[in-house]
């Protein structure tokens, strides 16, 4: 069997832990690969993506390239089509969406359920992801913003009542985080409030935290914030972003030849990719 050849682009590209996580995963599945990176500017999409990308065997994508490589594709699955946005691109040209698989399998393991009364902090494209996964679970959503915000929340919210059709689902938004008061299964943390280097932040307060019965921070330098610390302090559910970024990576794989993995496995490919992340930074 010859060896595959897989990448991920990007612009600005910088440092990414694709390689590393992407490598162990051909590894503990027994397939000989590659994974590059590739700086891709956004005038050169379309030139590299014929010329380069799609002799690939599969490739991933980060931003700025998440939506402005659909038209080149032969086709989405249902998931980028709704989100438009793919991360994960096949032999056949096909594009996927893998980061809210990710997600909702960070919340499984953790026994977390993505509906109830769900509060997500932040407006951004990741908190736009699992505002659908939890709206297509029949969630009650909060999305809590700074009042600068607003209008992007409102714009989510009414995107999410138009392309989702759960009949249990609630959209609103609030300009005032400290002045949530309702009781919240699940809090997410969608911001970058907390990232390596400010440690010492968290995006609510204490009290608020108190009122959860759950917790998701999608950050995952560090390996648990601030917030999941104090969350798991005080008896809550937790999980982190590490898990969703791991698993959002072993979906890929799945897509591209099937792989199947070790929960176990994929619990230590974490803790790896948490301790590479400290010889970077």
């Amino acid at each position: 069997m010859s060896k595959k050849h897989y990448a991920v682009i990007g612009h600005p590209i910088g440092h990414t832990m694709s390689p590393f996580i992407h490598q162990r995963l051909f590894s503990l599945a027994g397939v000989e690969a590659d994974y590059s990176v590739m700086e891709v500017l956004p005038e050169n999409l379309e030139n590299d993506y014929r010329q380069t990308l799609a002799q690939l065997d599969g490739f991933n994508i980060t931003i700025p390239h998440k939506s402005a490589i659909i038209p080149y594709l032969s086709s989405l699955d249902k998931k980028a089509e709704l989100y438009g946005s793919v991360n994960t691109v096949d032999s056949n040209g096909k594009g996927y969406t893998t980061d809210s698989d990710g997600f909702l399998k960070a919340l499984s393991l953790n026994g977390i359920a993505p509906d109830g009364n769900v509060v997500i902090v932040g407006t951004g494209g990741v908190a736009r992801t699992i505002a659908f996964e939890v709206a297509k679970a029949g969630g009650s959503i909060v999305i809590a913003v700074r009042h600068e915000d607003i209008h992007v929340a409102s714009s989510l919210a009414c995107e999410l009542m138009d392309k989702t059709i759960h009949p249990s689902v609630s959209t609103c938004y609030i300009d005032r985080i400290d002045k949530l008061d309702k009781d919240i299964d699940l809090l997410v943390n969608a911001t970058p409030v907390g990232m390596y280097p400010n440690t010492d932040e968290m995006p609510v307060s204490e009290n608020i935290i108190a009122e959860c019965h759950a917790v998701f921070d999608v950050i995952y330098n560090p390996l648990e914030t601030k917030l999941i610390q104090t969350a798991r302090r005080m008896g809550k559910k937790t999980a982190g972003g590490m898990e969703m970024l791991v698993w959002q990576a072993v979906v890929a794989h799945q897509i591209w030849d099937g792989s199947v993995y070790d929960v176990n496995d994929i619990a230590q490919l974490c803790l790896d990719v948490s301790e590479e992340l400290k010889k970077t930074f």
